[in-house]
């Protein structure tokens, strides 16, 4: 039994998701990914090398798959305060989308099988949200979801650049929803194409991340330097991050297609806004409890504490936070050598070696010992 494209599209809008577009699988999808890593644009993301294979055809991940159903959820919001304090990416001022959307997946899944009349079991589709192995963004633009800026992120005429991404994947065939733009063979335009003259985000970039159109060198990237980079993060970029203390969103932010934005229904969020308003110095004095307590439920959980007093000491010396000295000096002594390597460069950057008392790191961890010696 078939599905009815528009009735399944008006079901899963009422689950909360805002947008609902479809596309038709087609084999080769992945030859730009494959392009970039070849680069070394990831970084050390080596699982994204792994499945490249699967990433380019999504009938390695469901046998026989011939659609993909591609869900946007705007997270949008014109309360989220910025100016004072730290800077967290928007996104991570939510509960964690990963939990809080995919129990609307679990429910479009039921909402498929229910409208197969039976026919359609959950054999015959797999979902996910930024966690599997498909190009959301690729799909996205193919579904006519939005297009890929110059950013490299997906852009909405409707809701901007804030937008989650999750995808269906399933052997059903649908009529696919055409793309922003085409070319004259039907397929979607280029990164960047539908961006015109415009270079914002290339130019606002504050570590030069966005070497061409469309591509992001994640080894520069703040948002990467400081959630998915465990290590020391280079010194050479460390200026750029600013106040930045989880994520980027300077290229998104700068975007004018961001003057449609509006806020979105929210059904699949919840705030945490509360967040925003923790203290610099708040963050560096936290302990694993407090930690625990504080981030439980939300994505910055995956920075893990050492993750982020790393970041906080980063931040702390690019805005001369000197009131946070007794916190860095104390971070110097932490029994992770990554927090101990940027709080010793943070307290010289604010005041040189007089407050480098003790530090047993610095005589036995070589990551440390850089900092101490080297420059500022």
């Amino acid at each position: 039994m078939a599905v009815e494209r528009e009735e399944l599209r008006s079901r899963l809008r009422e689950l909360g998701f805002d947008e609902v577009r479809f596309a038709r699988v087609e084999p080769g999808f992945g030859s730009k990914l494959s392009e970039w890593i070849e680069a070394g644009y990831h970084a050390d993301m080596e699982w994204m090398e792994r499945t490249v294979p699967k990433r380019s055809d999504p009938a390695l991940v469901l046998p026989g798959a011939r659609s993909v159903i591609m869900l946007g959820v705007n997270y949008w919001s014109p309360e989220i305060a910025r100016a004072k304090g730290p800077a967290w990416a928007r996104y991570a001022l939510y509960s964690d989308y990963h939990d809080t959307i995919k129990a609307a997946l679990v429910a479009a899944g039921r909402v498929l099988e229910e409208t197969g009349g039976g026919a359609v079991t959950a054999a015959d589709y797999r979902y996910y949200v930024d966690t599997g192995p498909v190009i959301e963004r690729g799909w996205a633009a193919k579904s006519g979801l939005g297009f890929v800026g110059k950013n490299a992120m997906l852009i909405s005429r409707t809701h901007g650049n804030w937008l989650f991404l999750a995808a269906v994947l399933t052997t059903l065939e649908f009529e696919p929803d055409a793309p922003v733009r085409k070319d004259a063979a039907g397929r979607e335009t280029e990164p960047g194409l539908l961006c015109g003259k415009c270079t914002r985000c290339m130019d606002a970039c504050p570590t030069h991340a966005l070497p061409k159109p469309g591509v992001v060198d994640a080894r520069r990237c703040v948002s990467y330097q400081t959630i998915e980079n465990k290590g020391i993060i280079p010194r050479e970029l460390r200026a750029g991050i600013g106040n930045r203390i989880y994520g980027c969103d300077t290229c998104l932010e700068v975007c004018p297609w961001n003057r449609f934005a509006q806020a979105g229904r929210r059904v699949l969020l919840a705030a945490r806004y509360g967040l925003a308003d923790l203290t610099l110095r708040e963050i560096l004095e936290l302990t694993p409890e407090r930690f625990a307590a504080v981030f439980k439920g939300t994505a910055i959980k995956r920075v893990k504490i050492a993750g982020l007093l790393r970041n906080a000491s980063i931040v702390a010396a690019n805005t001369g936070a000197r009131e946070c000295l007794g916190a860095l000096v104390a971070l110097t002594d932490h029994a992770s050598p990554v927090v101990r390597a940027h709080a010793v460069w943070a307290v010289r950057k604010l005041a040189g070696d007089d407050l480098l008392v003790a530090a047993r790191a610095v005589e036995s961890d070589p990551a440390v010992l850089a900092e101490y010696t080297g420059a500022v």
